[in-house]
């Protein structure tokens, strides 16, 4: 018998040349009970499992494949499972993750969170009224790496329940709106305690229209929480992108025009409210402060970090943050248009000065297709080009994505019969 698992489609397993059964999407709750039915554990009567294990997809399809391995007499699932790790390693991210019946791995302290779905978890887990334990991976490149491996689970946090992984952030988050995290902690026998944490007050309600929870005005509240969400991407920084205050600001503003991401800014030395009131509101306490759909992200330490990991990246296209057009992209995109672009003042039936109109005639004369922009249409690309192609004047022939030149390259070229041989090879 085999068993082969992909993303979209799952033909589950083959037996005797013969497909059992087929599962497409990717909805590892479905995946998990097709499995287990195969394997026998589970009757076609049976209800599915909680959806909450589905969810976290790599223990509860993992465990029944390695069932069918050992029934086949191979353990190449879980040799490839935890590839690289040393016995040492596993028995230490095993007794971390079972030291406590909910453990959280995450950046920072709960009470000190180094990034916001660390926090998000963190305050999901105090609304759940659940007593956890917590382990800071950026203490530890190893447990850091290794569990990375352990867990088949390559981002952080990483919530798991009585040595369960149940998952990230956005599966956690999804688990806590639909009751289901509360239903997984009930069946898993996890006892509530009475909460600590003192809840928010409707607006208003409080004495003198102060939330109890942070101390800051309802008015105050509202107007932070209308800032964060003013754009998709918003940092609080110190001074302006073009004049930042601070090196950290400097560094995330940069950051952020690398990964050519639209951002709406906050000066928040220009409000010592605003300055003050969302280090309370974000449990922040210091700038900057970045900012994704409502989400606090982190700070210059926490954003440096997921741009060279590569999950900066990952997360804003999670949201929906696409990147922006540069000049240099919009240019790069208009020359490669056609095989040969003429960059001109005017349009071939109507140069607008006598370089362009000889140019124009030359590529004719060769019986040579070319595509056209006309410069003065578009004064960012006019500028733009001059520093692009280190070229000052106008008009410039491209062929194939490089620069021939000006009027007299293309008119030297066609005098010594070279011009058609240039543009075709």
């Amino acid at each position: 018998m085999f068993l082969f698992i992909w993303l979209f489609k799952v033909p589950i397993p083959l037996y005797d040349g013969k497909t059992v059964d087929t599962l497409e999407g990717a909805d590892p709750s479905s995946l998990a009970n097709k499995v287990a039915k195969v394997a026998g554990s589970v009757n076609p009567g049976d209800s599915a499992v909680p959806a909450s294990l589905g969810l976290a997809a790599g223990p509860t399809v993992l465990e029944t494949v390695k069932e069918f391995a050992k029934e086949n007499g191979s353990s190449n699932v879980e040799k490839q499972e935890q590839s690289g790790l040393s016995d040492m390693l596993k028995g230490q991210l095993q007794q971390l993750i079972n030291s406590h019946p909910v453990m959280l791995f995450m950046k920072g302290s709960p009470d000190e969170p180094r990034c916001g779905f660390s926090r998000k978890v963190v305050d999901i887990l105090k609304k759940e009224n659940v007593k956890f334990g917590s382990f800071d991976i950026l203490l530890d490149i190893e447990v850091r790496d290794g569990l990375k491996k352990y867990s088949n689970w390559p981002t952080f946090p990483q919530l798991y329940c009585k040595g369960e992984l149940l998952g990230g952030c956005d599966i956690v988050i999804t688990m806590h709106e639909s009751g289901e995290l509360k239903e997984v902690f009930r069946d898993h026998g996890i006892q509530l305690v009475e909460s600590e944490n003192a809840k928010v007050t409707d607006a208003g309600s409080g004495k003198g229209g102060i939330t109890e929870s942070t101390g800051l005005s309802t008015t105050l509240s509202s107007r932070l929480e209308s800032l964060v969400n003013s754009s998709p991407v918003v940092l609080f920084m110190k001074g302006k992108p073009n004049e930042p205050k601070c090196g950290f600001s400097h560094k995330v503003v940069e950051i952020l025009r690398q990964e050519k991401v639209d951002f709406e800014f906050f000066d928040i030395l220009s409000d010592e409210e605003v300055r003050q009131g969302l280090k309370v509101y974000s449990n922040w306490s210091s700038y900057p402060q970045l900012y994704i759909k409502g989400e606090l992200i982190g700070g210059s330490d926490i954003v440096l970090e997921m741009q060279k990991s590569g999950e900066l990246r990952k997360v804003l296209a999670e949201k929906g943050i696409v990147q922006k057009e540069t000049i240099e992209d919009r240019l790069k995109k208009l020359i490669s248009s056609s095989p040969v672009m003429l960059f001109m003042k005017g349009a071939p039936d109507a140069p607008r000065c006598g370089f362009s109109s000889k140019v124009v005639n030359a590529l004719r004369q060769e019986g040579v297709s070319f595509g056209s922009f006309d410069i003065l249409t578009d004064e960012e690309v006019r500028q733009g080009l001059k520093v692009f192609s280190n070229w000052p004047t106008f008009p410039q022939l491209y062929y194939k994505d490089e620069l021939i030149g000006g009027c007299d390259i293309v008119l030297e070229l066609k005098k010594n019969g070279e011009l058609k041989s240039a543009l075709t090879e």
